[in-house]
């Protein structure tokens, strides 16, 4: 087993950061990045959110989703936004998932939402939204969607 390692020096501390990914690594050390996203916001970030997932919240622009994450308000969602598009433009926009656009992303958008207003995590919505999308293609209706995510969690 393999873990890829992010230090960070403070004045008070050196602590490791260990991950299992190396994108997860790299999204790390891209979020320490941005003023305002210390190392205990950037994990929890990454602990809450797949880091396709976080990518396409911020190629979507979807601020209540990323606000959901802990220590993210909206005006950081909104710098988040702002500053992690131009970071992302340089590198794929997905890892190994194609991102939803159009009204299938808004509509799968909505569907997380309302996952993560009923208490589920952000991770978890996502992946059963993305289970469902993956079957159903077709699938336009919003209750049947969330329903159907449901089922998977």
């Amino acid at each position: 087993m393999s873990l890829f390692l992010s230090q960070v020096i403070r004045e008070d501390a050196h602590t490791l950061f260990a991950f299992l990914q190396k994108e997860d690594r790299d999204l790390f050390e891209t979020l320490l990045s941005i003023s305002g996203i210390g190392p205990k916001t950037a994990a929890g970030i990454i602990g809450h959110m797949e880091v396709n997932a976080f990518q396409r919240a911020i190629s979507t622009a979807d601020i209540r989703l990323l606000s959901k994450l802990p220590g993210i308000g909206k005006k950081t969602a909104e710098r988040l936004i702002i500053e992690m598009r131009d970071k992302f433009k340089g590198k794929n926009k997905t890892i190994g998932t194609p991102v939803m656009t159009g009204g299938v992303g808004d509509l799968a958008s909505d569907a997380i939402n309302a996952l993560v207003h009923l208490g589920y995590s952000a991770m978890d919505a996502q992946q059963a939204i993305q289970e469902v999308m993956n079957t159903q293609k077709e699938e336009t209706d919003l209750g049947r969607l969330i329903t159907a995510a449901l089922r998977r969690i």
